[in-house]
């Protein structure tokens, strides 16, 4: 998978923008804000139709403008693809091959990105909100089912969380018609654990040898789903389900009292252990990073095999965070195996006696001209 050409229309500080790219690795230099970073936000906005920097989605909009497009050609094995995303003061439209799409989810997916960046260290060492968000956000462009899941569970979620208010504040007494969102919220919530932790598996697979790798055999690395569920019940959606209704049950009062839904995926966390020792607590900040690169490029690879198709690799200024061993071993894996987009303030952070043949963009006050 590739982006061949995308053009911006009133995105962040790019007035009109048409960019051809190359199949392997594109070097975006510039100095701080100047655009880079919002290139490659574009190419993620587009992939998930929501930013990775802002929850406003007005801030995407170039200031004085009412909306802006993001266009691009998309290729893959099966053909190239075109997708559209045009950004309003009151929402979005998606569309694929020119054709609107009535859901997001069934746009998301048609363009795979992995983002990684300086801030990525946070989904080792920072809060679970951070690594829960990594795993929606991952998860749901390789698997539409995991996607639909999670968007049914946070929409009765919603709901379950106002009717707690309500049973609260006594503006509401029935509690048959808890039971009945206690019921639903486990249902979809046993989906989003049982695919969580199969895909969690099969990346801690390709995490292991990559950081085993990187240490040279010396470090063993182990991802941990923890969650109110007990780690035995994780064998089936079924037994999940189960799990979770009872322990709803369980706790309701607790949970009118408190107003809010005490338990369930969007309260899981997810812990990184190297040789027994979680990496968070008592990991050197070499271990730290090595944990995030080995879980950036085990991505690769798992979003090959849930989807056929290699995604786009998005590096924004994290090639100067990682010491040379690290940043060998980050371009040597990508090479000539995944199209990549790497942003910088100057060549002299990257090791260019490993960059074969990059296509090389200046980019200075939203503007772009290529080497």
């Amino acid at each position: 998978m590739r982006i061949q050409r995308m053009e911006l229309h009133n995105f962040r500080n790019y007035e009109l923008q048409v960019l051809d790219f190359s199949d392997g690795i594109n070097v975006l230099i510039g100095g701080n804000a100047q655009g880079k970073t919002n290139l490659l936000e574009a190419i993620y906005v587009l992939a998930l139709a929501r930013s990775h920097r802002t929850s406003n989605e007005k801030e995407l909009i170039k200031w004085g403008q009412q909306t802006a497009q993001i266009r691009a050609r998309v290729v893959k094995k099966v053909g190239s693809v075109p997708l559209e995303l045009d950004l309003g003061q009151k929402g979005k439209k998606a569309r694929i091959n020119h054709l609107e799409q009535a859901k997001l989810s069934s746009y998301i997916g048609n363009l795979n990105v992995i983002l990684f960046a300086p801030e990525d260290l946070s989904i080792v060492k920072g809060s679970p909100q951070v690594r829960r968000r990594f795993m929606d956000m991952e998860f749901g462009q390789m698997s539409n089912r995991y996607l639909t899941n999670l968007t049914q569970y946070r929409k009765i979620l919603k709901q379950r969380n106002r009717y707690l208010r309500n049973l609260h504040n006594h503006v509401s007494k029935d509690k048959v018609y808890l039971d009945v969102l206690s019921d639903q919220l486990s249902a979809y919530g046993a989906e989003v654990i049982f695919e969580r932790v199969s895909l969690l598996k099969k990346l801690e697979g390709f995490a292991q040898k990559v950081h085993k790798e990187i240490s040279q055999g010396k470090e063993e690395l182990e991802f941990q789903y923890k969650s109110s569920v007990p780690k035995d019940r994780f064998k089936s959606v079924d037994v999940i389900y189960q799990n979770l209704r009872q322990q709803y049950a369980s706790i309701q009062e607790k949970e009118i009292l408190r107003s809010t839904s005490l338990l369930g995926p969007h309260r899981d966390d997810l812990k990184f252990v190297i040789n027994k020792k979680e990496v968070a607590s008592f990991g050197s900040q070499g271990q730290q990073r090595t944990t995030a690169l080995s879980m950036k490029l085990a991505e690769i690879d798992l979003m090959k095999e849930q989807t056929g198709e290699y995604p786009v690799l998005l590096l924004d200024d994290v090639l100067s965070e990682l010491d040379s061993y690290r940043q060998t071993h980050l371009l040597l894996a990508i090479q000539n195996k995944v199209q990549t987009f790497i942003t910088t303030t100057s060549l002299s952070d990257v090791q260019q006696e490993l960059l074969k043949n990059p296509k090389i963009f200046r980019i200075d006050n939203g503007k772009v001209s290529v080497e």
